[in-house]
């Protein structure tokens, strides 16, 4: 197949870097583009909104109009993380809200901003709950049977998804920059976007669709909370989302913030990029296809839906 000419500019920005692998030489040399948020503006020509894809879901190039030819890969599907990627929710967030649900019911507890770090490592707020529990001791107003003790625990994180999104109603916990902007030019190249998270389903589609928007909204699939058995690291969240958009893992690019994220994503066998956010910039990506310190908007933006697409051209070459 012919080298494919690159339909974007080069960066004004570098990327913090790429993990040093065998492979590295050839990802690291993809640009990311550095002007603004529109697909013109960024060296992108415009696409056909539904770009053709063979009958396997495979990520196809795109020529100027939509045909199919010499030009951009792009993803079947980019597929976020919620936590830390689409908003630093954790420390003043899901903490907050976790430590006022423990004061409600006078449990005597406090979860710290260093001592919630480390509870991240655990996916899952109930498993996060109940592990932390295991290992110190059980609140005395916590029942003593094990079947009571999940019920109390899905009653305290019911409580506190409660709390936690009606900070997400307030608009007091942003998102992260260039999140909207990448969103967009997915989903104006008929690129499908979801959301994969270990967090509340209600919580997730709060944050999507207060902070993104409903028009934006209405167009994401949203995996989250107890839709799969297993949480991350384990791939079924994102085995999933393969499976009900129809799309080729190897298709697919992640966003994630975490280690545990990105032992998902690969498990999975999709790209990933790394966005570090407040509690994981110190974790081991080494697996990582590329490491930013955020996806940013224009003048200080460090990637988008070309680079993105670039991470998988190798793959069809």
């Amino acid at each position: 197949m012919a080298t494919t000419t690159l339909l974007f500019s080069p960066p004004k920005l570098k990327p913090i870097g790429f993990p040093s692998s065998p492979s590295s030489s050839s990802s690291s040399s993809i640009s990311s583009s550095s002007s603004s948020s529109s697909l013109g503006s960024i060296g992108l020509r415009p696409r056909n909104p539904n770009p053709r894809r063979n009958r396997f879901g495979r990520a196809v190039r795109c020529a100027a109009g939509g045909g199919v030819g010499g030009g951009v890969v792009f993803p079947s599907a980019l597929l976020f993380d919620c936590d830390g990627v689409l908003v630093d929710t954790e420390k003043d967030g899901h903490r907050v809200s976790f430590n006022d649900t423990f004061d409600e019911r006078e449990l005597g507890v406090t979860w710290d901003v260093d001592l919630y770090g480390e509870l991240l490592k655990i996916g899952g707020g109930k498993e996060r709950m109940t592990a932390y529990f295991n290992k110190t001791t059980w609140p005395e107003k916590a029942p003593k049977g094990d079947e009571e003790r999940k019920q109390f625990i899905a009653y305290l994180h019911k409580r506190k998804t409660e709390l936690f999104m009606s900070l997400i109603e307030k608009k007091s916990l942003p998102l992260r920059p260039g999140v909207a902007k990448l969103i967009d030019q997915a989903l104006e190249n008929g690129v499908k976007v979801a959301v994969c998270s270990t967090s509340n389903e209600k919580a997730v589609s709060a944050i999507v669709s207060f902070l993104l928007g409903p028009q934006r909204a209405e167009k994401i699939k949203i995996f989250a909370g107890d839709v799969v058995p297993r949480k991350k690291p384990d791939p079924a969240i994102y085995q999933l989302a393969s499976t009900t958009l129809d799309v080729e893992p190897t298709s697919c690019v992640v966003v994630e913030d975490s280690a545990i994220g990105l032992a998902a994503a690969k498990a999975a066998g999709m790209k990933c990029i790394v966005t570090k956010s407040g509690y994981t910039a110190d974790e081991d990506f080494e697996n990582a296809d590329a490491v930013f310190d955020c996806i940013g908007d224009p003048p200080e933006e460090r990637f988008d839906l070309a680079f993105c697409g670039k991470l998988l051209e190798k793959q069809y070459a």
